[in-house]
């Protein structure tokens, strides 16, 4: 299975946070901005950007001196043992972050051995998950997290996938043509979201964006009721500028 998608925003950010991760561990006792920035050659407003974005997510802390350590996520994440379980809780804390931040339920998902399989999820009262009324893993053609892993495949790979899942019609909105399905997943730009408007569930609009590195297909999505779907394009920019923490997890 070969991927068609280009690197994206998320994609770079992971990779410049996995560069200066690489030298905090290197040096136990500690190291400056300044030291960092000159190490990584990131300039200095994408270096605090990153720096924010790591100490929120528990991967480095600052100590006294105002020098950076390895922080508890990293080496829960580091261990061997127990390193599964420290991935989904270091992930559900990301998700849960991101729902409170998006107004939102968020999810991940990968797509693994042909199918599409959402892993994760954060919701809430406010923020009510997806009625699963018809197997994601059927209705890929319907829904954001569907044509966001679809997407990240070759063109092959997508006709065999919808070889073995037909595209029933699950509402008004939904595409049911593979020829059109296939021309609009070719014509989606990687760094633009998906959205569903109401493709799979009537009341719902979903939105997703890719989170994949290397040969693992990912996605990271959000729903919002239908009475707030003035709110979905500008929370679907927001959480395409938010996947940089998923995908770091997923990296490491």
């Amino acid at each position: 299975m070969a991927l068609t998608h280009e690197p994206t925003a998320p994609y770079h950010s992971a990779q410049d946070a996995l560069r200066v991760l690489e030298t905090v561990a290197r040096r136990s006792a500690g190291v400056t901005d300044a030291e960092l920035a000159r190490r990584t050659g990131l300039r200095a407003e994408r270096l605090t950007a990153l720096l924010r974005m790591l100490r929120r997510e528990g991967y480095v802390e600052q100590i006294t001196d105002g020098a950076y350590v390895a922080g508890a996520a990293l080496a829960r994440l580091g261990a061997a043992h127990g390193r599964e379980q420290a991935l989904r809780e270091t992930l559900q804390q990301t998700l849960n972050r991101l729902r409170d931040s998006l107004g939102a339920a968020v999810y991940i998902s990968r797509y693994v051995d042909g199918e599409v399989r959402v892993t994760q999820y954060a919701a809430g009262p406010s923020t009510p998950a997806v009625h699963e009324w018809v197997d994601f893993r059927v209705s890929a053609h319907a829904h954001a997290v569907g044509k966001s892993l679809l997407g990240q495949l070759d063109h092959r790979a997508r006709r065999e996938h919808l070889a073995r899942y037909k595209m029933p019609r699950l509402t008004s909105r939904t595409i049911t043509s593979d020829k059109v399905l296939l021309s609009r997943l070719e014509a989606q730009p990687p760094t633009v979201p998906v959205l569903d408007l109401q493709e799979y569930a009537v009341g719902t609009v979903c939105a997703a964006v890719p989170i994949t590195a290397g040969s693992a297909v990912g996605a990271l999505a959000l729903s919002l009721p239908v009475a707030h779907a003035h709110r979905l394009r500008q929370a679907a920019e927001k959480l395409n500028r938010s996947a940089a923490p998923v995908l770091l997890s997923l990296t490491i």
